[in-house]
């Protein structure tokens, strides 16, 4: 199951420090413009260990998997134009960006809201300082799209292949890259981080049905591989889109390490699931509880031929987010796990967000 979950007790207790933090924090935070960039510091966020496949599961049966080498990025061709101006965000080590939505009661998404709208935990503690707030954000995109290619989803793969390459043309903007990978008892990278949709689109049918499920390594290893070593001088938003029936028969790594790595990495997950039966499963269950504990949401087509409709409410969603940039009170650069809570201070309003994150080791 899922790691730091919190009671409900702890969430009435984290509820009325919200509302101190609030009233005392966010106001006399003075807001900074999104296009003005934070001045580099000579901290540096230190490189991050990257930890094989956990030994949790070792005893379950099946090889185990192997991760392709992604191809060198490729030059900006073919390139969705896009007038918008990008915003550049430097980031300390002591500094957290935290990427979030929110939505009303119906799932309709709410924009317009200020900083003051907003309560705000990190560890239990109200942050030192709120650097930067920004409505919208258009911070550059590192997106993979995971598309499951074991055979239990052979029959739907036509509608996932032409869904992915649709949503590349809708997203990609100058500065953002994406990547492509199948999944079943290995991964298979079929284009590595391009900003060419024409490439990405080769990669895409690349890609072949068949073997069983190992879901949970994919996921784990992809986060440790491909968005855990990204190396950037300012912020991006990194998300993965899983497309799966969220079964998995196969894997050495348990689900919550999948979900710790994402977590580590600071990845999003938003799950597309393919099982189109009148009732969920627990594969759709799986789904949701790893969408949801990387600040992502889980998307349930009820026709195969509407898996394209989770692409584009993902993209919806990637166009309608925040970003709040803040220092965290007490903060230690030691490896370990630190909560967040944020909430609006209209009840109206759902705040989807990251459920915390793994504070940088210190140099060694």
């Amino acid at each position: 199951m899922i790691d730091h979950v919190l009671s409900p007790r702890v969430f009435q207790t984290l509820a009325a420090l919200v509302l101190v933090c609030n009233l005392n924090l966010l106001p006399a935070v003075a807001q900074v413009p999104a296009q003005q960039p934070v001045a580099p510091s000579s901290q540096t966020t230190p490189a991050t260990a990257t930890p094989a496949l956990p030994p949790a599961a070792a005893g379950q049966s099946g090889a185990p998997t192997t991760q392709q080498t992604a191809p060198a990025q490729q030059p900006d061709q073919a390139v969705p134009s896009s007038d918008q101006p990008i915003t550049t965000i430097r980031v300390q080590a002591n500094e957290v960006n935290l990427i979030f939505t929110v939505t009303d009661k119906k799932g309709k998404f709410i924009t317009g809201l200020q900083r003051q709208n907003f309560g705000l935990l990190d560890d239990g503690k109200p942050p030192v300082s709120v650097l930067r707030f920004t409505q919208q954000t258009n911070l550059p995109l590192r997106v993979g799209i995971m598309l499951d290619t074991s055979s239990s989803i052979r029959q739907r793969f036509q509608f996932e292949q032409d869904s992915a390459v649709e949503f590349f043309l809708q997203v990609l903007h100058r500065d953002d890259r994406a990547f492509i990978e199948g999944f079943d008892i290995q991964t298979d990278v079929a284009q590595g981080f391009s900003n060419n949709v024409d490439l990405l689109n080769q990669g895409v049918h690349k890609l072949r049905p068949g073997g069983g499920t190992a879901m949970f390594d994919a996921l784990y290893k992809t986060c440790r591989d491909q968005m855990l070593t990204l190396q950037n001088e300012f912020a991006v938003r990194k998300a993965l889109i899983l497309v799966s029936d969220g079964d998995d028969n196969y894997s050495r790594a348990l689900e919550s390490d999948a979900i710790k790595m994402c977590q580590r990495a600071e990845t999003i997950v938003y799950a597309i699931s393919t099982n189109v039966s009148p009732s969920k499963d627990k594969g759709d269950d799986v789904l949701r509880e790893i969408a949801e504990a990387t600040g992502g949401q889980a998307f349930y087509p009820t026709r195969i031929e509407d898996v394209a409709v989770g692409f584009h409410n993902i993209e919806e969603e990637l166009r309608s987010q925040y970003s709040l940039e803040y220092r965290p009170a007490d903060f230690k650069q030691d490896g370990a796990f630190r909560t967040i809570y944020l909430q609006a201070t209209d009840p109206r309003y759902k705040v989807r967000a990251r459920k915390g994150y793994f504070s940088p080791r210190p140099p060694q």
